[in-house]
């Protein structure tokens, strides 16, 4: 059974998450942004675009901060 499209347009809605890359270098994290996260319009799933794919650490989801939201081609 196919499934309808119920992710939202991404150039028009700011993301619900931000996607980042986390590599852990000694005692310190670092953090490179690799992405963005949509909630579809039922809520009950995520579209993810990575614009890179991290061979090692781990990809944290997290809430876009206010300033965050406001710029241009986030």
């Amino acid at each position: 059974m196919a499934r309808s499209n119920t992710a939202p347009s991404q150039e028009t809605n700011p993301p619900d998450f931000l996607a980042w890359h986390v590599a852990n270098k000694g005692d310190k994290g670092f953090w490179t942004r690799i992405g963005a996260a949509w909630f579809h319009r039922d809520r009950k799933g995520l579209s993810l675009q990575l614009e890179l794919v991290p061979i090692n650490g781990r990809i944290v989801l997290r809430t876009p901060l206010d300033d965050e939201k406001k710029e241009p081609g986030a």
